[in-house]
């Protein structure tokens, strides 16, 4: 691994321990979670991996279904809510720190291999593909859920984006892993690939942006660059507006649909 990618992924990892990411995913992965799960077709007794699992919102559940489950995180400081979570519920994981570009797993490990909103911000998109497959076990089956770049988080991935610095050229952006193209020319053969939407509820457009710029590691960020440049005021006036043209709300609130690919290889 090469010192530039070695920084971009302490980058990374500092990026996902910023904010409060346990409010973010309780917001949205919360309530697609239990779908991921029904569509791997998870049995008690299965040995299942969560990639990227922040904390542990997909773990959780194959935990209680009875799977043996690892959780695996890029940022292990989530572990804390993670940890709390399971003691809670009563299940036992394995929470390990790792990365989901090298997983620290033999060949045909797991049954199952869930993703939430996790593996598509790895910066080589092909190099975590032939990871899942690689840990997967003949039969098994890989279940993701990523971010569309037609979609809300697609879009204010855009919008920060002008503000920013490129990224480097082998990092490809996060929501390609919601194109379907993409995503069957990653895995190189026949996948499942279903377009669904969660929703945003906030009392207005700024109140989620006030979320997202405290809570949610790369809004939070991008803040503390951009104030530092003096450009922040206008991205986040973009984000404003971006939240009010997408607003689908009757009565004054903000609900905003963030569309996202749920993603079966088997």
């Amino acid at each position: 691994m090469t010192i530039e990618l070695q920084d971009l992924k302490q980058m990374h990892r500092a990026t996902w321990a910023a904010g409060d990411y346990a409010a973010v995913s309780d917001a949205i992965t919360d309530s697609i979670a239990p779908l991921l799960v029904e569509r791997a077709g998870l049995d008690a007794g299965h040995d299942v991996l969560d990639v990227a699992t922040g904390t542990g919102n997909v773990a959780l559940l194959a935990a209680g279904a009875g799977a043996h489950t690892v959780g695996l995180d890029l940022t292990p400081e989530l572990f804390d809510t993670a940890r709390r979570r399971a003691g809670q519920l009563g299940v036992e994981i394995e929470w390990v720190a790792g990365d989901a570009e090298e997983l620290p797993f033999a060949d045909a490990t797991f049954d199952r291999v869930f993703s939430a909103f996790g593996v598509q911000f790895a910066p080589r998109h092909a190099v975590v593909a032939a990871e899942l497959l690689r840990a997967t076990r003949p039969g098994g089956a890989i279940v993701l859920a990523n971010w569309t770049p037609e979609g809300q988080i697609g879009e204010l991935f855009r919008i920060m984006g002008r503000y920013l610095p490129p990224p480097p050229a082998y990092a490809s952006p996060p929501p390609l892993w919601g194109s379907e193209g993409h995503v069957r020319e990653l895995f190189g053969r026949e996948i499942a690939y279903e377009r669904r939407t969660a929703t945003w509820d906030f009392d207005s457009a700024d109140e989620y942006v006030a979320f997202m710029e405290t809570a949610y590691g790369p809004t939070l960020k991008a803040r503390e660059r951009l104030t530092a440049e003096g450009t922040w005021d206008d991205c986040r006036s973009e984000l404003v507006e971006m939240m009010e043209r997408r607003n689908e709300s009757t009565d004054g609130r903000l609900l905003v649909p963030a569309e996202y690919a749920l993603i079966v290889v088997r």
